[in-house]
């Protein structure tokens, strides 16, 4: 029996780094859900590196881009890990006729990882930086997908699409409209993006899986599940007993 995320860890990666595979969540709750999988501890503080397997590590960085940017950075600088794979929930957006795209508890794999809201309010709407000359990402205001991490994830049947890393969670409609009109995205999270960016920087294959557990929009209209959803972030890192 073996982890079910091992799956994606690469036999050795390109630039000769040790084929370790480095678990990335934000907050405490995500951190017991995905430990409590390898019947480990999780860590007991940010920044903070424990061991869940022999070739598996988990860092909870606290919430937000920049927590899960220094975090992952600090540790992928060591040079001991082959892949990155930032683990959470994610609230999901409303297609054009208003429902949600995806059911609390559904699996989302980020076929892209987009800065959403960089950029400069004005009196005429949101302006993303790239549009003003100034890139945030490897990719205008995002982070392309890892090809081989979006090959080796694919075989779980989850879905791909963009997911949306906001420092502003969407708790007005028309927030969560402009996101979604204008990114594409069928969810959103406040980490993936940065986690994304110093990963590709520094040549680590990466990718963020998201479990939903939440609508956005007008947060009196909202729905949650964040045990389910959590519950389900367990099942999905859980022992595969076909292997």
């Amino acid at each position: 029996m073996v982890p079910r995320v091992l799956a994606l860890l690469p036999p050795q990666h390109p630039a000769g780094r040790a084929p370790r595979l480095l678990l990335v969540v934000a907050a405490p709750g995500e951190a017991l859900a995905v430990s409590r999988a390898f019947g480990k501890p999780p860590p007991g503080e940010d920044w903070q590196l424990v061991q869940l397997a022999p070739r598996v590590d988990l860092i909870r960085t606290g919430v937000g881009k920049a927590n899960a940017a220094g975090g992952t950075g600090a540790f992928l600088a060591r040079k001991e890990h082959g892949a990155v794979l930032n683990l959470g929930v994610a609230g999901t957006y409303a297609d054009s006729v208003g429902t949600p795209r995806l059911a609390i508890g559904s699996v989302l794999v980020a076929s892209r990882h987009l800065l959403a809201d960089e950029g400069v309010q004005t009196p005429d709407g949101f302006v993303p930086l790239s549009t003003v000359g100034f890139a945030t990402g490897l990719a205008g205001d995002s982070v392309e997908a890892d090809p081989a991490m979006l090959a080796a994830l694919a075989a779980t049947g989850w879905p791909q699409a963009p997911i949306a890393t906001v420092s502003a969670c969407s708790g007005t409609n028309a927030q969560a409209a402009r996101i979604a009109a204008s990114t594409g995205a069928w969810a959103e999270a406040m980490e993936g993006a940065g986690v994304a960016l110093v990963a590709a920087r520094l040549g680590v294959h990466y990718a963020e899986v998201r479990v939903i557990s939440n609508t956005t929009g007008d947060r009196e209209h909202q729905r949650w599940d964040l045990g389910a959803a959590l519950s389900r972030l367990t099942e999905i890192c859980s022992v595969r007993h076909d292997r």
